[in-house]
């Protein structure tokens, strides 16, 4: 049996797992690691500036392509605690990672040595699996462990924890016949299946409501196909974005609080039936139960047996991975229709369509106003950037705002951080989905605050050559919390404008505060700065002309008016609209007009 050291075995397994590249950041207690990477040379690394950082490309290498499983590393200590967010976002929206840490001796674990922090233990709740390996010859199989229960069930991060002289010491590990676990996923029977089609054939007025479980399990062809046979729409979670394209003539729009089309809710509202898939009912998503379920039958079909009736209890829940079950429903759905048993749904389809394409269901974009209203910059990023591209963002006004007003074509070209939301998120996701796909379009999006969180994770970009283009929408505030301050009659710490004494007067309004184009150039990176709509279009030529040559990310900060409120309320049936509506079709992108 070959010999060779335990963290020797752990690369040789990762890359048996189909590990090729690495995030992070290297220390005192984990260079036996990155001296066993330099050595084999099988995994690359990309390294980050900040260990959070390392955590979010994971997360964005993970999203990005179907398979992939991020890995971030980090040494004892405050690397572990700093990718706890990542580990947070990762488990709550049940995308696998890895994160590996360094760790004290174990013999001085227990005497609070420099950097040892118990991190299996805060790291518990927020993974599917955390563990300090204290034998040796358990490395390997803790490794095989991970990847096993990071793929099987509902999928989700695991942290290993390995003290230093368990790296270093020897096992015997025989490599040539390592074989990774088989994952476990519950797959539903024949029988809920011809059940849960019959509850939907009963019912008028269908929906599918397509989580990110579809996306996860790569089985958004499926969606397409049980939407198509049944006739049934479909309204995507935000997660789920992308699942079905935005043009086709059975996607509903998406429904919610915040990040929804007013058509979705109103065909939410008007139906009488929905089948949930991969979803979760998030609570952006529904607004309060009561109102959500009001006068209409569930099905729920998800991964994860407690999520069934967690929220609220459907007519029928069935656990299942979404592919499975996606499986069995066009099976039986094809059968049925050659059969004649499926009902016409003809006329409920039209009547969705009908609101997607009125102007009664539409937002105004078209504002010429000078600073520019987000709402026009979200029309300009529609016409410009085509339908192959992939968006990048986490939370505030911009991504909500950008969730009603953009558009998006095929899965995984909506990459978002949906449920934990941190700021910061945007701009080390991105440079992780980069190095998942070289040759995609991608655009991230922020405010000015979220990019300001870890915008030292552009010089990455500039040092590894990951070029994409990053839109800043520029308030200089908080704008969601100032938005949500209004219920307190405040506007109070939330302003990030300050007269910026180097900024030259006319480079842009005065009191903007932090010169991004300065910052971002000083990173190794472009930064183009837009006023007018009708200079979005040449930034975005010049940002694409710049990258061909230079492969580094450019920023194209827009200057916006300081306050916009974006639409959003307390439930699906109230929603305020601050701005205007559309008042003519016209204001609807030619990517959604009428399919022949």
């Amino acid at each position: 049996m070959p010999r060779m050291k335990a963290i020797e075995a752990a690369v040789k397994v990762m890359e048996k797992e189909g590990v090729s590249v690495a995030f992070g950041v290297p220390g005192a207690a984990i260079n036996p690691l990155y001296a066993a990477l330099k050595a084999h040379g099988g995994i690359g690394h990309i390294l980050a500036r900040h260990v959070e950082g390392a955590s979010h490309m994971a997360e964005g290498y993970t999203r990005a392509v179907a398979g992939n499983i991020g890995v971030c590393i980090g040494t004892s200590g405050p690397a572990g605690t700093d990718m706890i967010t990542g580990l947070y976002s990762a488990s709550a929206d049940s995308i696998p990672i890895l994160c590996i840490t360094g760790q004290a001796p174990r013999a001085r674990l227990h005497k609070e040595d420099f950097q040892a922090v118990d991190i299996a233990a805060i790291a518990k709740s927020v993974t599917k699996w955390a563990t300090t390996v204290l034998e040796p010859a358990q490395v390997p199989q803790a490794f095989q462990q991970a990847f096993h229960l990071m793929r099987s069930g509902r999928p989700g991060p695991v942290l290993i924890d390995l003290p230093i002289d368990v790296q270093l010491a020897e096992i015997e590990f025989d490599p040539d016949t390592y074989e990774p676990l088989v994952p476990y996923k519950p797959a539903a029977t024949r029988a809920q299946i011809e059940k849960a089609l019959a509850m939907l054939n009963d019912a008028e007025r269908p929906l599918i409501v397509a989580g990110g479980g579809i996306i996860n399990a790569d089985a958004s062809d499926l969606l397409v196909q049980l939407a198509e046979l049944l006739g049934v729409p479909v309204i995507p979670t935000l997660m789920g974005w992308g699942s079905i394209p935005d043009d086709h003539p059975l996607m509903a729009g998406m429904c919610g609080l915040q990040t929804s089309q007013r058509y979705g809710n109103a065909s939410m509202l008007a139906s009488d039936f929905v089948l949930g898939i991969g979803n979760r009912w998030a609570n952006r998503h529904t607004g309060s139960v009561d109102v959500y379920t009001r006068g209409r039958k569930f099905v729920h079909v998800d991964i994860e047996p407690t999520q069934i009736g967690r929220v609220f209890a459907p007519d029928f829940g069935i656990v299942s991975d979404a592919g499975a079950a996606l499986r069995l429903f066009v099976d039986v759905a094809r059968e049925w229709k050659a059969a004649g048993r499926l009902k016409d749904r003809s006329g409920w389809a039209a009547e969705c369509l009908g609101r997607k394409h009125s102007v009664d269901y539409l937002r105004k974009t078209h504002f010429d106003s000078v600073p520019m209203k987000p709402q026009r910059v979200y029309q300009c990023m529609n016409r410009a950037l085509g339908k192959d591209v992939c968006y990048v963002s986490t939370i505030g006004l911009s991504q909500i705002a950008g969730a009603q007003f953009l558009h998006v074509y095929q899965p995984r070209h909506w990459i978002n951080c949906g449920q934990a939301g941190p700021l910061g998120w945007t701009v080390p996701a991105a440079l992780g989905v980069r190095v998942a796909d070289p040759a995609r379009k991608i655009v991230a999006l922020s405010g000015d605050y979220d990019f300001q969180f870890m915008i030292e994770e552009l010089a990455v970009g500039a040092q590894f050559k990951l070029p994409y283009i990053h839109v800043l929408v520029n308030n200089s505030y908080l704008g969601l919390i100032r938005q949500a301050q209004r219920s307190f009659s405040i506007d109070y710490c939330v302003q990030l404008a300050f007269d910026n004494v180097n900024m030259a007067e006319g480079e842009v309004a005065r009191g903007y505060g932090v010169d991004h184009v300065k910052v971002v150039e000083g990173l190794g990176c472009k930064a183009i700065r837009v006023h007018r709509p009708e200079e979005f279009a040449p930034a975005l030529a010049q940002a694409e002309a710049w990258m061909a040559e230079h492969a580094t990310p450019v920023v194209i900060e827009v200057i916006l008016e300081r306050v916009t409120n974006i639409a959003m309320g307390t439930e699906i049936d109230n929603i305020v609209e601050f701005e205007e509506l559309a008042t003519q079709v016209a204001d609807v992108p030619s990517a959604l007009a009428v399919l022949d």
